[in-house]
């Protein structure tokens, strides 16, 4: 009767389908995926460093990004590897606890990066609409609020998410249709009733749609208004110049991950998401760093600072 508390399941691992299930194509992926994510880590910590370095960056808007890098940084290791060996290994296999672990750390992950995204809407809203009013309201207090927040939000989720799957039954099948430990392909797997996985992870969305969405929606809607009065292009310029890359990676992260969630979970749509998934997972972590330094003055003026320190 205890073994039937602690855990009903007869699945002690999974496998792992992967991306792709044709063999000449898992090399080629391999070395793709292998730069993509060298690039993530590299990309993300130089940032990271950049940030730290030097002074003129210790600003709200920076200590952001900086968080914002971290957490691409941080869930880029959650589900990458185990692909990457997944490519190159005949059998591509999770233990149970792995699999619960793997789910928690990308729920934690990608729920963190949905409010950090939001604190930096909200940022750039105080920025342009509220600018007399800009070192009270995004004091350091304020933005170590908004970062505890963020993680704490992405902690609860994980939280819920992991605690209703490690309750369901795995007795049948332990083949993954995924690269990693993802709620929808597991839920198709359960031998048990999953309608309260689906009831939180359909609560979860919509707190982070409610909250987030609404948070970023009214942000660019109030700057939109700002930007519209204001009557010198050079100010208007600089306003979007600011917003440029927020309104990017926010779209990026968002429109993939509206194209992975937002459909019934059949067997086709979880394939059709896995390749969508796919893009919020690996190629967005390794955009970010991209869009926040190729068109930003102070980042590539910190970088050019960084490297003579480095040369002299």
């Amino acid at each position: 009767k205890q073994m039937v508390v602690e855990n009903d399941s007869s699945v002690t691992e999974f496998i792992f389908m992967g991306l792709t299930d044709q063999p000449e194509f898992q090399l080629p992926l391999f070395f793709v995926f292998l730069l993509n994510y060298t690039a993530t880590v590299m990309g993300n910590l130089s940032l990271m460093i950049l940030i730290c370095l030097n002074s003129h960056l210790h600003t709200p808007m920076y200590f952001f990004l900086f968080n914002l890098s971290f957490v691409d940084f941080c869930y880029s290791f959650v589900c990458t590897p185990k692909m990457l060996m997944g490519l190159v290994s005949e059998k591509s296999v999770i233990s149970y606890t792995g699999c619960m672990t793997q789910l928690f750390f990308f729920g934690f992950f990608v729920n963190s990066e949905c409010y950090v995204l939001t604190a930096m809407a909200y940022d750039r809203y105080v920025a342009i609409c509220k600018p007399l009013m800009y070192t009270i309201l995004m004091s350091p207090r304020m933005c170590s609020l908004l970062m505890f927040g963020s993680y704490l939000m992405g902690f609860a989720s994980a939280m819920a998410h992991t605690s209703c799957m490690i309750r369901l039954s795995f007795c049948d099948s332990n083949i993954i249709n995924h690269y990693m430990c993802e709620i929808f392909p597991l839920l198709q797997l359960s031998c048990s009733s999953t309608y309260a996985n689906e009831l939180v992870s359909s609560l979860i969305a919509c707190i982070v749609v409610i909250v987030s969405g609404l948070v970023i929606l009214t942000s660019y809607a109030s700057i939109l208004l700002n930007i519209v009065h204001m009557s010198s292009a050079t100010s208007w310029s600089k306003a979007m110049g600011t917003c440029g890359s927020h309104i990017v990676t926010v779209s990026l992260f968002y429109g993939s991950g509206l194209l992975t969630y937002v459909k019934p979970a059949s067997a086709e749509s979880v394939d059709q998401g896995k390749f969508f998934s796919v893009f919020y997972t690996l190629v967005v972590p390794m955009l970010n760093p991209l869009i926040y330094s190729l068109r930003n003055k102070d980042v590539k003026l910190a970088a050019k600072r960084t490297m003579k320190r480095i040369i002299i």
